[in-house]
C-alpha cells in the first residue's frame, strides 16, 4: 500500500506546485522537478527511489515523447533536416572538447577526459518538450529542429562512447554497435511505412473497447523496447512510433487518450522521479567541482547548440531557445555516467558529482527556454509601447 500513499502525494504535490510555477511567471515543469527534490531523500524523506517507481518514471517519459511524436509536423521535421544536422553536430562538438581539456585540467587520463567531454555531449529532451508544449513550440520550426538535433545526438554520443570504450579495453564490438542502430532504424522505418497502419486498422476492428488506444501503446512500447535493445534511447523509439501514428487516421483519437493517461498519472511520475534522485550527501566538500561543472555543461550546450541554429538562419533569440532546449542531459546523461562507473573510466566520487551536474542542467532548462523563447516578444511589446 505504500506505493498507492506515494503516488497520491505525488499526483498531489506534481499538479500544485506546476500551478504555482505557472503564477510565479515560469513553466510548470520547473514546479514539477523542484518538488521532487522536496518530497525525496534529500529534504523531506516522504518519497524514496524504489524500482517500481523508477519504471513508472520509464512509462512516463516514454509516453511523454511518444506525444511528441504524436505532434510532430513530419513536412516540418523533412524541411529541419539541415537545421537539426546543425544543432546536433555544433551540441556534440563544442561540450566534447571543452569537457575534453576540463577532464585533463582535473587530472584525468585521456580516456578519462574523453568520457567526460562526452557525457557532456549527451542531450535528453524529454524535460523540453514539455516545456516546448507549454510555449506553444511543439510544432514550430524551432521544436522541429530540437527534436530532430535530440535524434541525432543520441546516435552519434552513443556510437561516439562505444568506440571510446572499446579503445580504452571494455568488451564492446564497435562495428556491431553500429551495425544494430543501422538494423533499428531500417526497421522501424520499415514498420511504420507498412507495419503500424495495417496493426490499428486491424485494432479498429476488435469488438472491445479502446481496442485503437492499446494498438498504440503496443506499438509505442515495442518500439522504446527495440531502440533500447539495440543501444538506442527508448525515448527516441517512442517518439519515431508516435511520428508513425500521426501520419494515419488514427492521429487524433489516439493523441487525446494516450495524453490523457500520460498526464494524469505517469508524467507526474517522471518529473517527480528526477528530483527524488537528488543526494547532497557529501556536497560542501565538492561544492567548486559541481559548479564548475553544472556551468561548463550549460554555457558549452547552449553556445554549441545555438551556433548550429544561427548557421541553419535561426533568429538570435530562437538560436538561444533552442541551444537551451539542449541543455538538460537528464536521464541520457545518467545512464552514460554509470556505464563510466562501471568501466572504471570515472570514479565513484565523480559519479556522484556529475548526477547533480545533471540535476542542475535539468531544472535549468525550462526557465532557460521561456526566456529565449519569450524574449523577441517582449521586445515586440517594448517597441509598440514605446
Amino acid at each position: 500500500m505504500e506505493l498507492i500513499f506515494e503516488l497520491a502525494i505525488i499526483l498531489f504535490a506534481s499538479k500544485i506546485a506546476g500551478d504555482l510555477s505557472v503564477k510565479l511567471g515560469q513553466p510548470s515543469v520547473l514546479g514539477k522537478l523542484l518538488v521532487g527534490i522536496i518530497l525525496g531523500p534529500a529534504m523531506l524523506g516522504i518519497i524514496s527511489e524504489t524500482k517500481t517507481l523508477e519504471e513508472l518514471s520509464q512509462i512516463g517519459v516514454i509516453l511523454l515523447m511518444f506525444i511528441a511524436g504524436l505532434e510532430t509536423d513530419v513536412d516540418e521535421f523533412k524541411r529541419s533536416g539541415k537545421a537539426s544536422a546543425l544543432v546536433g553536430m555544433s551540441g556534440i562538438i563544442v561540450p566534447f572538447f571543452v569537457g575534453y581539456i576540463a577532464g585533463i585540467i582535473m587530472d584525468m587520463s585521456t580516456f578519462e577526459a574523453s568520457f567526460l567531454g562526452l557525457l557532456l555531449s549527451a542531450t535528453s529532451v524529454s524535460i523540453s518538450v514539455q516545456a516546448l508544449k507549454e510555449l506553444d513550440k511543439m510544432q514550430s520550426k524551432e521544436g522541429t529542429a530540437i527534436l530532430g538535433a535530440a535524434v541525432i545526438d543520441d546516435v552519434v554520443v552513443i556510437i561516439a562512447l562505444a568506440f571510446l570504450m572499446s579503445m580504452a579495453g571494455g568488451e564492446i564490438n564497435l562495428s556491431m554497435v553500429i551495425v544494430k542502430k543501422i538494423l533499428f532504424f531500417a526497421g522501424a522505418l520499415l514498420a511504420s511505412w507498412k507495419l503500424v497502419p495495417w496493426v490499428l486498422k486491424r485494432f479498429a476492428k476488435l469488438k472491445v473497447t479502446e481496442s485503437v488506444i492499446s494498438g498504440a501503446l503496443i506499438i509505442c512500447f515495442l518500439f522504446a523496447y527495440m531502440a533500447e535493445l539495440t543501444g538506442v534511447a527508448a525515448i527516441i523509439g517512442a517518439y519515431i512510433a508516435g511520428v508513425a501514428i500521426s501520419l494515419t487516421n488514427f492521429k487524433k483519437e489516439v493523441f487525446n487518450k494516450v495524453e490523457t493517461i500520460g498526464y494524469s498519472i505517469f508524467v507526474p511520475v517522471f518529473f517527480t522521479s528526477i528530483g527524488v534522485k537528488a543526494s547532497f550527501e557529501g556536497l560542501s566538500q565538492h561544492l567548486d567541482t559541481i559548479i564548475a561543472l553544472s556551468i561548463l555543461a550549460i554555457l558549452t550546450k547552449l553556445i554549441g547548440a545555438a551556433a548550429g541554429a544561427k548557421l541553419a538562419k535561426f533568429s538570435w533569440s530562437s538560436s538561444l531557445g533552442i541551444g537551451a532546449a539542449m541543455v538538460s542531459r537528464g536521464e541520457v546523461a545518467l545512464i552514460i555516467a554509470a556505464l563510466g562507473l562501471e568501466s572504471k573510466l570515472i570514479s565513484q566520487e565523480l559519479f556522484a558529482i556529475l548526477v547533480i551536474v545533471v540535476l542542475v542542467t535539468t531544472i535549468v532548462t525550462p526557465p532557460m527556454m521561456k526566456y529565449f523563447f519569450n524574449y523577441r516578444e517582449s521586445q515586440k511589446k517594448v517597441k509598440i509601447t514605446a
